[in-house]
């Protein structure tokens, strides 16, 4: 793995710069609110997920800016022997610096710290809509082995 990349747990000061890229694509910039000053929500959502052990909001640096994020989520159960997940959420890369192999570089990361925290398995959901994503997650290894489902409230 290259070590181009820092990777951090986020400050609050680095809220404005994920919820940018969060809605830097059609389908985030339908969902997301990203404007000056920030809404607060993302701030009290920020100090919720900070608080929590089990909650990972890093961002990843290249050259001492903040050019990538992804929220990691462990999660404990009985099932599995009682094993530990790690749920994959908002990655995300600055628009500029897509395709310049961050994102691999991100997931392997990402798999050591779920290893790191003795998870069995790393998962993640991807909108359908997104079908570059798709196909990356595919190249990592990542199988279609369950349907999804949501229901909106």
């Amino acid at each position: 793995m290259n070590n181009r990349l820092n990777y951090r747990l986020a400050l609050e000061s680095d809220v404005p710069a994920i919820v940018e890229m969060l809605a830097d694509d059609e389908l985030g910039a339908m969902r997301e609110d990203f404007r000056k000053p920030l809404p607060q929500r993302y701030l009290d959502a920020f100090r919720n997920i900070s608080c929590d052990e089990n909650q990972e909001l890093t961002v990843v640096e290249l050259d001492g800016e903040v050019s990538g994020t992804f929220h990691l989520s462990f999660i404990q159960y009985l099932t599995h022997r009682g094993g530990m997940r790690a749920q994959i959420e908002a990655v995300r890369i600055k628009g500029e610096m897509r395709g310049n192999g961050i994102g691999k570089e991100i997931f392997q990361y990402i798999i050591q710290r779920a290893k790191d925290r003795r998870a069995h398995m790393v998962q993640l959901t991807t909108d359908h809509q997104r079908p570059g994503a798709l196909r990356f997650y595919r190249r990592l290894g990542f199988v279609n082995s369950h349907n999804g489902m949501k229901l909106y409230l």
